[in-house]
């Protein structure tokens, strides 16, 4: 499945659009900056979800996928490679 096709990233993107577009509708309307920053960060963990999803699937697809005949030891590797993405 290319990236465009996981229905999951879109979905992530357009939650992350819907969350945008009420920081500028607070911050038009004169919110409260902690309101705002409150809905800012619920952008950033959008889109931070998003990058998680797209980083995965493409380990998966380049890693795993060509991996596949790869010994043990190499797919243990692949796998501590994946773990680690969840630092970025």
């Amino acid at each position: 499945m290319s990236h465009a096709m996981n229905p999951d990233l879109t979905k992530r993107l357009r939650r992350a659009q819907g969350h945008l577009g009420t920081v500028i509708g607070m911050v038009e309307a004169g919110r409260d900056v902690p309101d705002v920053v409150q809905q800012l960060q619920a952008v950033e963990k959008a889109l931070e979800k998003v990058k998680e999803l797209l980083i995965f699937d493409h380990l998966e697809h380049h890693l795993f996928d060509h991996a596949s005949a790869a010994t043990p030891e190499a797919r243990r590797m692949i796998e501590g490679l994946k773990a680690l993405t969840k630092y970025l």
